[in-house]
């Protein structure tokens, strides 16, 4: 038997972590729809957590730290540990004021970005509820700008087990608000029954703070092993600091077209009936969940040592690396999109409690979501092979690309397809970005990157995975059409579809 790799190995650990905060979510997002289901109170929420969710992922969550992490290895390997936790330190200070200061500005000018940015369609009574939500989760924001650069500076030292812990308390905290400060009556999980202090979605709010609140704690260990020292201060003169910045910039604009659209999902589904917002919501959710333990965790893993490779000049195994990575990629999403859709609408009737209609419609939303899995995922991987490269440019061009394709084609179909054409256009734009950044690479590597040998077995092994996925669920004896045809018509359609990429599979142990 091979002996797995370092990074296979934690990639397998990141997967699970990953996998224990897809289940705790899957709890969080059953207790929320049972409370709110497809409502104008969870748009509302929804929404709210947009403009936050920008400002995290544009300065710490991902602009900063994916610009990050490459300068900071770089720095831990030539200078040691002291001088990386100081260019750690001047990094953490500036994200945290830039983030403090942004905040400000938004809590003060929620209404005006609420009424006439993110939710136009919202009435007066839904905007205030949105204001008072987007500024509780401005505190939430401001506990990520630290939590969010601690899993960087963990990452950067090839640690792995926090970072991947952090988000699972962080459900974990939403589950707290969503189990206890929502509801107005109690709640009954099995032989327990919780009781309710009657918050409503403001609860919610709070939840998401304390989850942010252990997001940042679970972290504080690891930084404790490798002795980081904090040391207050800010120095922009910095030339390491300067190199960040240089990254930083394109990922900046990368990130912001990424935010935009969400924002522009939500501007377009609030024109639209009552439940559109939440229903795009569950939907990119769910397609998130094998996106996650898949292109996530294999894409993060690989990372620093995309940037060891690149450091060193040992550019054909830098190539090596990313073509096994997108090769493994490719055989998983594939055969998983077709597969999950084919036996998705009985799932999600279960779990979410959803009626029969609410549920084919968020049903319909996700399969769109779910044939998008394979773009997302390379775009991960593409991403951080050149950030592991120091070549953002590309990225950027990808998101810029990105975002136009989006608004052209959700201003295009949503007055026809609804809900379905915003996941549509959402689905056909990353796509392209991975495409387009396929082809960069191929400029930029030694040699090219030959997945087209795999990408033809991959739809074999899901065009066959998913028949016998039809199969099983449809002629099940005695659960036929039901959640446990669903679910072992998913688990026999992942076999059957794994007999005909074994090949690439194997090449999991050996990242």
């Amino acid at each position: 038997m091979k002996k797995l790799s370092r990074l296979t190995k934690v990639s397998l650990l990141l997967a699970v972590l990953f996998t224990l905060d897809k289940v705790l979510g899957v709890l969080r997002q059953m207790i929320i729809s049972r409370q709110f289901g497809l409502s104008a109170e969870l748009d509302v929420f929804n929404a709210a957590n947009n403009l936050p969710d920008m400002l995290f992922m544009l300065i710490s969550g991902g602009a900063l730290a994916i610009a990050f992490i490459p300068v900071l290895t770089e720095v831990l390997n030539r200078d040691g540990r002291e001088k990386a936790w100081s260019l750690f330190s001047n990094i953490l200070n500036i994200a945290f004021l830039l983030t403090a200061v942004l905040s400000v500005v938004v809590a003060v000018f929620a209404k005006p970005i609420i009424q006439h940015i993110i939710a136009p369609g919202f009435d007066a009574k839904q905007v205030a509820l949105a204001v008072e939500l987007m500024r509780l989760n401005l505190v939430a924001t401001l506990l990520f700008s630290i939590s969010g650069f601690f899993m960087a500076g963990l990452q950067a030292n090839q640690h792995f087990l926090l970072p991947a812990l952090a988000p699972v308390l962080y459900v974990v905290g939403q589950i707290f608000g969503a189990l206890i400060l929502s509801p107005a009556e109690g709640i009954s999980v099995g032989p327990i029954t919780f009781p309710g202090l009657g918050f409503g979605v403001i609860g919610l709010a709070y939840g998401v703070i304390i989850g942010a609140l252990l997001h940042l704690l679970i972290q504080v260990p690891g930084l404790i092993k490798f002795h980081f020292r904090w040391k207050p201060g800010v120095d922009f003169k910095d030339a390491e600091a300067r190199k960040v910045f240089a990254l930083m910039g394109p990922r900046l604009i990368s990130m912001l077209c990424i935010q935009l659209v969400f924002l522009g999902t939500d501007n377009l589904a609030s024109r639209l009936a009552a439940g559109s917002v939440s229903a795009l919501t569950y939907g990119w959710w769910i397609m998130q969940v094998p996106e996650t333990l898949i292109g996530t965790a294999i894409a993060t893993a690989i990372l620093p040592t995309l940037s060891e490779f690149f450091n060193n000049q040992k550019f054909d195994e830098l190539s090596a690396k990313i073509q096994r990575a997108a090769r493994v990629m490719l055989s998983l999403t594939i055969p998983i999109a077709i597969i999950s859709g084919i036996v998705l609408l009985p799932v999600i009737h279960r779990f979410l409690g959803l009626e029969m209609a609410e549920a084919e419609r968020v049903t319909n939303v996700t399969r769109v979501f779910l044939i998008g899995i394979v773009g997302h995922s390379l775009v991960e991987l593409f991403v951080r092979s050149f950030y592991a490269m120091q070549k953002p440019r590309y990225p950027m061009l990808g998101a810029i690309l990105t975002l136009v394709i989006f608004l052209g084609l959700g201003i295009l179909l949503m007055p026809r397809l609804e809900a379905v054409g915003i996941a549509t256009a959402n689905t056909i734009a990353y796509a392209t970005q991975a495409v387009f950044l396929l082809v960069m690479l191929g400029k930029t590597l030694p040699s090219k990157l030959q997945l087209g040998g795999t990408f033809g077995r991959d739809l074999l092994a899901a065009a066959v995975g998913g028949l016998a996925s039809y199969a099983v669920l449809t002629w099940l004896p005695g659960l036929r059409g039901g959640f446990l045809a669903a679910i072992v018509g998913f688990i026999v359609g992942v076999l059957v579809a794994a007999v005909f990429v074994r090949r690439e599979l194997g090449e999991l142990t050996q990242l």
